[in-house]
Formats: structure tokens, sequence, C-alpha cells
């Protein structure tokens, strides 16, 4: 499947990010600023030989409104976001006119081979059906030099709810989204030739229904 035609079946999920796009912006605006955990993780994303040595460029992709892309461009690395929701580009190139913006799919990336110095995947992964991870994980491998880290964030299981080691479907708030075990995905991109550096869980904050969790992974191989 071409990269046009895997953009257009993810369709559902860009006009649905669409319709809430200005919401969206509104509601999580500066939410990033308490998370200290997560924003160490970021710092070593904008600190990683090919990006702070080669100068190779940061994606966040599944960019949103592009505040975790205006955070790594203020951290000094070359970054750009990248976004399947036409109206959520919109909102990121009004607020941050200076950063790149694309239009794009996690399982067709319109990027050359390890092109990237790191990459930012936060909460970008939860909408794709448990059977497209695959592509996306290979796909995110696939552009990202080798001595590059890859950062995750993503609604995790919860055995209190009855959660397993599957992937489990809920009703996200824009669309169906999933929340998975973390070592169930953290085995699916060692499996694609990632090594995990890192991870984080914890129980959700007020306001939150699930856990959330974090992986930082490097990439394998030359």
């Amino acid at each position: 499947m071409t990269g046009a035609r895997r953009m257009a079946a993810n369709d559902g999920v860009g006009q649905a990010y669409d319709a809430v796009a200005e919401l969206y912006a509104t509601l999580f605006r500066g939410e990033l600023g308490g998370k200290e955990a997560e924003l160490a993780l970021i710092r070593q994303l904008a600190a990683a030989p090919p990006v702070a040595g080669a100068g190779l460029p940061v994606g966040d992709l599944g960019c949103g409104p592009g505040e975790a892309t205006e955070l790594l461009a203020g951290l000094g690395a070359r970054a750009f976001g990248l976004d399947l929701s036409a109206g959520m580009l919109a909102r990121a190139r009004l607020a941050h006119p200076a950063r790149p913006f694309v239009r794009g799919t996690l399982t067709a990336l319109p990027l050359a081979d390890g092109s990237l110095g790191a990459i930012l995947a936060r909460y970008s992964l939860i909408h794709l059906p448990p059977a497209e991870l695959p592509t996306a994980v290979a796909e995110l491998r696939r552009v990202l030099a080798p001595g590059g880290l890859l950062l995750t964030g993503f609604f995790a299981a919860d055995p209190a709810l009855g959660d397993t080691d599957r992937p489990v479907p809920f009703d996200h708030k824009v669309t169906t989204a999933h929340r998975w075990p973390v070592d169930t995905l953290a085995a699916l991109f060692r499996q694609a030739g990632f090594t995990e550096t890192a991870r984080t869980l914890r129980a959700p904050a007020p306001g939150e229904r699930f856990p959330q969790a974090t992986l930082l992974l490097g990439r394998d191989g030359a």
C-alpha cells in the first residue's frame, strides 16, 4: 500500500482530530509543563549524538498542535512536526510559525531512511489498530539514524481493570484508542530492532482515567 493510500485509510483518525483541533489545542496548552520525568527524557532526545553531534533533525511524529516540537527546538534541536490531522497542523503552524510541519502517517512516513537523529512519538501510536503497530514501528526504525533515540508515550494497561498482556481498546474522547501493557509494547519494539534504555510508568493523575507510560529506545544496528 502506498503512502497516499495508507493516509487515506487512516483519514478517519485525522478527521476526528480536525473536528476538535481548536478545542484540543486550548485544553492541552502547557500540559507538559509539570511532567518532569517525561521532560528529562525529551532532553535526552535533544542530546542524542546524531542530533547534538551530526545535527540531524528530531521528528515530533504525531505532533498535534506542536507544543513538543517547539520544546525540542528550544532545547537546540532542529525539530519539525508531522501529523495526520490537517486541522492540528493548521493550529501548530499558527502557534509556532518558525517550525516546519508536514502531513503524514506513521505507517508510511514521507521521510528518507536514516534521516532523523531522534524521534518523539508521544501518544501517536495509540489510535493505530494493534495489527498495524509492527508496520509503524518498522517505519520508525527505518527513518531513525544509527545511534538515534526514540521516545514514545502511551496509555498503559491497568490490571485493576482486568487488562492482561494484550492491548485493550477504549473510548478515547476523540476516537478509539488502545492502552498497551508496557512489556508487550517494549517487546514489539525489541523485535523490530530497538533496545530499551528507560521506561516510566505512573498512576493516573487527577482527570486521567488510565496509567501513563513512556519508553525510551535506541535503534540497534547500522
